[in-house]
């Protein structure tokens, strides 16, 4: 048979006539079947690394329905052209960067919990500065040498933690997923951190910082203990209600904009399921199930098919080679897995709506500065949660700034949202340097 037709779809201009793209697409559609049927005849679908199927699914074994010895990117969507190497060597310029790189000049561990949790934490930039504390996401992200890069060293004194379970936090769910999660709940951290400010002897924090589930925490924080605090930055706000959870893991809200990535999460349960018809129902539980089946081979491929399909849409421009490096290492990943879905099972271990039925009023009252950062492309964290925690802040008399970046997607290395972030710590510094001069202690 003659190979097929090359097709152009578009709105196509003929001498003196102008088609509309879908009338034009449909004759151009109709012209190529009937000019070459056979060439055209169906055939195995390639997936997205040219394997057989939906996906690439490489294993050495099928056994009882459960796929065996599967590629750490086996189920790792494969990432959007990028021509122009924007997300590489052609990064676009924005006005403000990173601060730049510092170390840390204390750092501890905080026994909690009766000593059932050890905190790590640390303490950079100013020593005699403004307190500022960062809050990572996940849960189970932990924090790295960027998190303090965010915040003007000379004028803060830079906190970064890495919570429950995860990083160099002990026990790390790598080496004990049980102990990991013995108390880990929202309550608790909220707990970790207010025993960390009064450990630092911090009377109130002038910037607490939280990016993703950071966000969560950093409300749950800041109305919990609402005068420990003065500024509030929030970045890809998650308010955990239950639609943003079903929207990122249970309905597929995602496959509108990735349909790639939520195949692929989907893929994995149905691959190593004995009984799918009752596991597509209930995704979360089919990952929390495999993350704490006590078989490390499991748990490990549950990890990555889990923390791969999240990472794989939360930047504009996707790095397989960084997707990679986190699959590769266990103490990243499996906390990242485990945790997540722990506290997504759960509910965030909150009532439901809590905190956009407290907060809002909590803060007016406390007369918290806050900013938000929110990429307008955030895939896992909708633009939409930013905009109702706004308008509910705004009608209590809030005092709040948020900001929707063009072209961002949801991590905080996103330029456009590293912009974003310094600038709003830079503003906070500016506002607590006046308070400092009428009194203000911190």
């Amino acid at each position: 048979p003659k190979p097929p037709r090359r097709i152009l779809l578009a709105g196509t201009a003929l001498p003196g006539v102008m088609f509309p793209g879908g009338v034009c697409n449909f004759l151009v559609m109709m012209l190529a079947l009937s000019c070459s049927a056979r060439a055209l005849k169906p055939g195995p679908f390639r997936g997205v690394h040219g394997a057989r199927g939906s996906l690439a699914r490489i294993a050495s074994a099928t056994r009882g329905g459960v796929k065996m010895g599967a590629d750490k990117m086996s189920y790792v969507s494969k990432p959007a052209s990028d021509e122009a190497d924007q997300g590489g060597e052609n990064k676009p310029s924005f006005p403000v960067g990173l601060y730049p790189e510092i170390e840390p000049h204390y750092t501890g561990m905080l026994k909690v919990c009766s000593g059932k949790h050890e905190i790590y934490y640390e303490v950079s930039g100013n020593p005699e500065g403004v307190p500022a504390i960062f809050l990572h996401g996940g849960p189970g992200g932990g924090c790295d040498e960027r998190s303090r890069r965010f915040f003007d060293p000379q004028f803060y004194k830079i906190v970064c933690l890495d919570q429950r379970g995860c990083g160099r936090s002990i026990p790390n769910a790598a080496d004990d997923f049980e102990a990991s999660l013995v108390e880990n709940n929202t309550p608790s951290l909220v707990a970790d951190i207010d025993a960390i400010r009064k450990a630092l002897d911090i009377e109130r924090w002038g910037v607490v910082l939280g990016g993703s589930w950071g966000s969560t925490l950093a409300l749950a924080y800041a109305k919990t203990h609402p005068t420990n605090v003065d500024s509030v930055l929030l970045r890809g706000v998650f308010l955990f209600s239950p639609s943003e959870v079903d929207y990122l893991f249970s309905n597929g809200g995602t496959a509108g904009q990735n349909p790639e990535a939520w195949e692929a999460y989907c893929q994995y349960i149905e691959d190593t399921s004995t009984d799918w018809e009752r596991e597509r129902t209930n995704l979360l539980g089919a990952y929390y199930q495999r993350l704490t089946s006590g078989d490390k081979k499991v748990q490990s491929e549950a990890a990555a098919a889990f923390v791969g399909y999240e990472l794989s849409i939360s930047k504009t421009f996707v790095s397989p080679e960084v997707i990679e490096t986190v699959l590769s290492t266990p103490s990243q990943l499996i906390p990242f897995a485990l945790m997540e879905v722990h506290y997504m099972i759960n509910a965030g271990f909150m009532r439901r709506g809590e905190l956009l039925d407290e907060c809002p009023k909590i803060m007016a009252g406390a007369k918290h500065h806050i900013k938000i950062a929110h990429g307008r492309n955030d895939f896992v964290c909708q633009p939409k949660a930013a905009h109702m925690l706004t308008k509910a802040l705004k009608k209590a008399g809030c005092e709040v700034d948020c900001e929707f970046v063009a072209g961002a997607g949801h991590s905080d290395s996103e330029p456009g949202l590293v912009d974003a972030m310094v600038r709003a710590t830079n503003t906070f510094r500016d506002i607590i340097m006046f308070d400092i001069a009428k009194g203000m202690k911190f």
